[in-house]
């Protein structure tokens, strides 16, 4: 297994970030490799990924998101949205000295990729889509909305693999005992004698206050009944995102953010772009599965 360094850079703000750093194996041109995890998650859920991609030497840089991880909290909640992360994604490229990289995001690094490309589309030379996409079941957008930001410590190991399983059980039908133990490795940090998920409870304030916004709309019946508030059109990103360059969807087969008729909408806005499912898998794929895998090793041959 490759080794990685820890990496730190600061934000534009001066808010320390971190990255674990990925050492290409053997001496290449080839691009380096950008990993953007998810809404509650860390750089610890490439631990796998990584290293693989580091084998078809290339260099990756698997960054903990502000507020998870060893990256600092943010003191102002509502600056937890992808714009805030995109530009954080920026700095960590000029921290690292890269001008051009393969991006792969899952579910929000995903979010972060689409927007980058509004920001700084040079830097994208290919990208890879983790069950993520420009539109988003409200299925699964209510259930990481229920979990986001809730319940954050316990006091046993046993209760934590509990909570990572109850929350996830539905997206990994197939795990084991064991598989659960290291998912919540992933998920908590230890301390002062407990667990507690290695992710600031406040990162889900910007989605509660839009919710509570959009309620208090509706309520009072104003002109757009809440609507206001509606995600925003990110088709045009996506498609900028798909254009003259190498991109991947990969889709959990029983997901339930990224549905059947989500996947095929975004297939017929981008004929060229790759796709790959993952059978039994929900939300979302660890991309070390078998398909995925391929799917990405594809991707890699094909970008520069």
């Amino acid at each position: 297994m490759t080794d990685f360094t820890d990496f730190f850079w600061t934000s534009y703000e001066g808010l320390p970030l971190h990255a674990r750093d990925y050492a290409a194996v053997g001496e290449t041109e080839k691009l380096p490799v950008i990993c953007l995890h998810g809404l509650t998650r860390n750089a610890r859920d490439f631990e796998d990924l990584a290293p693989r991609i580091a084998a078809t030497g290339r260099r990756v840089l698997a960054a903990d998101v502000r507020g998870r991880g060893l990256s600092a909290r943010d003191p102002n909640p509502m600056n937890y949205h992808p714009g805030t992360y995109a530009a954080d994604v920026i700095s960590l490229l000029a921290a690292a000295g890269i001008e051009r990289a393969v991006f792969v995001g899952t579910s929000m690094g995903g979010l972060v990729t689409m927007v980058l490309t509004s920001i700084k589309p040079e830097a994208i030379a290919a990208a890879v889509l983790n069950d993520v996409g420009p539109e988003l079941s409200p299925v699964g957008l209510g259930r990481i909305a229920g979990y986001a930001g809730g319940a954050s410590r316990f006091e046993t190991w046993e209760a934590a693999v509990a909570y990572a399983k109850a929350i996830n059980a539905a997206a990994f039908p197939n795990y084991g005992a064991e598989d659960w133990d290291i998912f919540a490795r992933r998920l908590f940090d230890e301390a002062d004698g407990g667990f507690v998920l290695a992710y600031d409870p406040d990162i889900s304030a910007p989605i509660k206050a839009a919710a509570e916004a959009a309620a208090k709309a509706q309520a009072e019946g104003g002109p757009n009944g809440g609507q206001a508030l509606a995600p925003p059109d990110m088709y045009p990103l996506f498609r900028a995102l798909a254009k003259d360059r190498p991109l991947l969807l990969v889709r959990g087969g029983i997901s339930d953010l990224v549905d059947a008729g989500i996947a095929e909408r975004m297939r017929a806005a981008a004929p060229s772009m790759a796709y790959a499912e993952v059978p039994g898998v929900g939300h979302a794929p660890m991309l070390t599965e078998p398909q995925a895998w391929a799917a990405i090793e594809n991707l890699l041959a094909e970008a520069p």
